[in-house]
């Protein structure tokens, strides 16, 4: 199949997005397995508030009807924190999606609230409703919801953590040599989201070679610094470690971290490789640092504080991206509402020593330059990027990226025909692309600033993805409500950089999966260890078929479709040896 040609630029809707984040799902809020955790929205108490009280028509609806009744509110919980709170927060201060408190919330009415969950906007808001991902009636439930007052889940400790705390197989029953033949540094973990599971592919076959039960939603895998532990943390704050090594993977220890979580990592500095593992949470605000063989958790470091710029209290400063230094014995650690990067020295974790550095806030995600120095990271509220000199330990840069909420993932690292090393972010909000250069030493004219502005199909893009060996750039779009665009992926030539405005070519991927059911989004490129194959997720309702599709990269044209009736709502693809050895 041919990919097209294209050079139109999206026309995007001014408004106030209300964006979920990497949340879209087909399948109702109760379809999560039996056998994970609830998670905090069942340890809510409703406030059965009257819509007289709270001075808001909802037409149908007299002013002394409670907004809703004590089981439409623990369900209005769970589709929440299922598909809401990662973008919009649990106490709904905002972030990457914008602040829904109700002194907002009220002063918009219900049906502004309605109709915008219903037919969401190219600045990253799902079109919940005439996509089908949620009911007429839940649409109706959500926007009454959100007129309410948010509730504050329980704490999770240490006691609470200890009680999660499984050790499978004991770190001297576990294999000596590796017990299968599976390629591990050319392995995929694949979410299997709504399934609550991870898909282990092999990326020369294309077999699943394994399927495991996890958390809820797992958000993201990473690899330990020997390359054979896969670390996979679920929205439910569940972790969970399995053994690659063994005859068929399976988990080898688990752990639950809090409610609500994102992140997870390893230390990777040279002579402390694995000997911690550490997961930040969403819910509560704070990270844990364990042992890197059994998840034991060893020291709890809470988040909540002063933000750095107005110096007022936040009571909800979420832990977002984690990555561990190549140059020092510490873990990095994003403090998204106070705007502030943790510098973990975990050499000494009795006597725990913390550089906090004042960044920006909304601090998301990121990744490392070429170098693996220089951590690179979205304030996606601030359409900002921080630049952070990991072995220094100072910021070196903040840079304006010129479009509404940059998301990049862990961004994308070419090499410019015109201003050499650069790292590149899309955005969720429009249809920008933004290059930054990154070669203070050989190209000091362009270090630290922006120095080029692509733009792609339109608003919603989550990820943009290149390797050393391609000579392409992608950009996805999986958010926006236009089934076309979301559906599709574009694709730059490097070479044609140079040029004023180079012309994108579009792949069809919904179309080339022959997917015809349901409003599939196309997300996040992985690719394969060899550099010369890509895979997009083709992520439809937990009800209907989804798909891998495998990219040629050197022709841009379909290599392969994976589909299998246990692909479950496939999002993230993590490839074993790129992801261990930060290639992206």
């Amino acid at each position: 199949m041919i990919p097209r040609k294209a050079t139109w630029r999206a026309a995007l809707l001014s408004s106030a997005a209300l964006a979920l984040g990497l949340a879209v799902s087909g399948a109702s809020a109760q379809d999560k397995p039996k056998d994970h955790a609830d998670g905090p929205a069942a340890a809510y108490e409703p406030s059965m508030t009257t819509l007289g009280q709270l001075q808001v028509e909802i037409p149908g609806r007299k002013p002394g009807d409670p907004v809703m009744t004590p089981s439409e509110y623990q369900k209005a919980n769970t589709i929440y924190f299922e598909r809401c709170a990662g973008c919009h927060g649990v106490l709904r201060k905002g972030a990457t999606g914008k602040a829904l408190t109700p002194d907002i919330t009220r002063a918009n009415g219900f049906e502004y609230l309605r109709d915008f969950i219903t037919y969401g906007s190219p600045a990253g808001m799902p079109n919940w409703g005439t996509s089908g991902d949620l009911t007429e009636d839940e649409v109706d439930l959500m926007a009454r919801y959100i007129l309410l007052d948010p509730a504050v889940p329980p704490e999770f400790g240490m006691p609470e953590m200890r009680a999660s705390w499984k050790v499978h197989i004991a770190p001297e029953d576990r294999p000596t040599e590796k017990m299968n033949d599976i390629d591990i540094d050319n392995l995929f973990s694949v979410t299997l989201r709504d399934a609550g599971q991870i898909a282990l592919i092999d990326g020369a076959s294309y077999e699943i070679r394994a399927v495991i039960d996890t958390g809820y939603a797992v958000h993201i895998s990473r690899i330990s610094a020997s390359g054979r532990y896969l670390l996979v943390i679920g929205r439910d704050a569940k972790l969970n470690m399995i053994d690659l090594w063994m005859e068929t993977p399976a988990t080898v220890a688990e752990i639950k971290v809090g409610s609500e979580a994102r992140s997870v990592e390893t230390s990777k500095m040279e002579g402390w490789e694995d000997r911690y593992a550490i997961a930040g949470s969403y819910w509560p605000p704070q990270y844990v640092i364990m042992d890197g063989d059994t998840l034991e958790p060893l020291k709890i470091k809470s988040t909540r504080g002063m933000i750095y710029d107005e110096q007022t209290y936040h009571p909800e400063p979420r832990v977002a991206a984690i990555l561990s230094s190549h140059y020092n014995p510490e873990f990095i650690v994003n403090i998204k509402e106070t705007g502030k990067i943790h510098l973990v020295d975990y050499s000494n974790i009795e006597s725990l020593k913390i550089t906090e550095v004042e960044a920006e806030r909304f601090l998301h995600d990121g990744g490392l330059d070429s170098t693996k120095r220089y951590f690179l990271t979205a304030a996606n509220a601030r359409n900002k990027v921080v630049v952070l000199d990991t072995k220094e330990g100072d910021v070196e840069a903040v840079i304006d990226t010129q479009g509404l909420t940059p998301h990049p993932g862990r961004g994308a690292n070419i090499e410019h025909p015109s201003y050499g090393p650069v790292w590149v972010t899309s955005h969720l909000g429009d249809e920008t692309v933004a290059v930054i250069g990154t070669d203070p030493e050989g190209h000091p004219e362009h270090a630290w600033k922006m120095v080029q502005q692509l733009y792609a199909m339109g608003g919603g893009s989550l990820f943009v993805k290149t390797h050393p060996e391609s000579e392409h750039l992608y950009v996805d779009a999986p958010l926006n409500p236009d089934a076309e665009v979301s559906g599709s992926v574009v694709v730059f030539k490097v070479a044609d950089l140079a040029q004023e405005e180079p012309e994108y070519t579009v792949l069809p991927l919904v179309e080339w999966a022959g997917i015809t059911e349901g409003q599939p989004r196309v997300v996040q490129g992985e690719f394969n260890k060899a550099g010369n194959e890509i895979w997009f997720s083709v992520w439809n309702a937990a009800d209907k078929e989804s798909a891998l599709v495998v990219i040629d990269d050197k022709t841009l044209e379909l290599k392969h479709v994976i589909k299998d009736p246990r692909l479950i709502t496939p999002t993230g693809k993590f490839n074993v040896y790129n992801t261990r050895a930060d290639v992206y």
